[in-house]
């Protein structure tokens, strides 16, 4: 399959070793081209090795990935061109200032956009002469968003680039990757933050003890993994046939409150059912299982 047609990144069986400690046991993913994909898991788990291997910057021990149909291992200095990052430990000089910063990138990759074009992109253009000590959480990460879009890349990477940022900053970068994406880009989005990977992610990848333990957009990763939902609703009279509605598995009252509990589209069946007998509750309301429920439950992390 060609790298023109073929997905932005596929990676298959990958594993990579430090010592007796496997890092990444297996790990099999592909990212659509101008797709958001989200990468979850713990501490440890395996997602970071995992993105600096696809950068080739770390040589794996085992399984194949491609960059745009590219081969990282045998051809490194390619797929680093196509690869625009933002890495978890990305820093700069307290006393380098923006311009500087993007002129010295730019000159770095022949082809490279126009800094100013890059500071005018991105909100920049004012902190041209402001040193990256003394710029806010919020506007470093928009510096280091310009700074992966310096050569125009077709994927780019972010690996936890809202960590220790306050809510309002974690929104602006919120806002910048979905910017990304609108340019046409492939966006790998390394997270641990929930509301972050429901909000920007297309397709999530759920990594535990170095392995893929599932895949799926934020409403199927639901769906498929969050167990029973809750209905509930106040009614004091008889619920007619209230049990056997497809999906019900229990129903169960404590005075007038009644609560029903099941699988599937439940609050759909519940409430076409009851207006079908004559009874129109005027409160009832949903539970299901959040993201987080979820994550939790794949990762282990939610049992004592």
């Amino acid at each position: 399959m060609s790298g023109r047609r073929g997905p932005a990144i596929e990676v298959v069986s990958l594993r990579k070793t430090y010592g007796d400690v496997a890092a990444v046991a297996d790990v099999s993913f592909s990212v659509a081209r101008g797709e958001i994909l989200g990468v979850l898991g713990h501490n440890g788990a395996g997602k970071t090795t995992t993105v600096e291997c696809l950068q080739a910057l770390r040589r794996p021990d085992g399984g194949t990935i491609r960059v745009a149909g590219v081969d990282p291992v045998a051809h490194p200095g390619r797929v680093r061109a196509l690869v625009g990052s933002q890495l978890q430990s990305s820093s700069l000089p307290d006393r380098l200032r923006v311009g500087e910063a993007l002129e010295f990138f730019a000159s770095l990759r022949p082809g490279s956009r126009s800094p100013g074009e890059l500071m005018r992109e991105w909100g920049l253009s004012d902190l041209r002469r402001r040193a990256f000590g003394d710029l806010s959480g919020g506007q470093q990460q928009r510096l280091f968003v310009a700074l992966a879009l310096v050569n125009d890349p077709p994927v780019v990477v972010l690996d936890e680039m809202t960590t220790g940022l306050d809510p309002a900053a974690r929104r602006v970068a919120w806002e910048l990757v979905e910017r990304v994406r609108d340019r046409g880009a492939t966006v790998l989005l390394v997270t641990h933050f929930m509301d972050e990977a429901e909000r920007l992610c297309d397709r999530l990848v759920v990594l535990s003890g170095g392995r893929v333990v599932a895949t799926g957009s934020p409403g199927e990763l639901v769906d498929r993994h969050a167990g029973e939902v809750e209905v509930t609703f106040s009614h004091r009279g008889e619920l007619p046939g209230l049990a056997g509605t497809p999906g019900v598995t229990g129903v169960h009252r404590s005075g007038a409150r009644v609560v029903v509990t099941g699988t599937g589209p439940l609050l759909a069946r519940v409430a076409h059912h009851l207006v079908t007998v004559g009874i129109e509750p005027q409160d009832l309301a949903v539970h299901r299982p959040s993201l987080e429920d979820v994550y939790l439950a794949l990762t282990g992390q939610g049992t004592p």
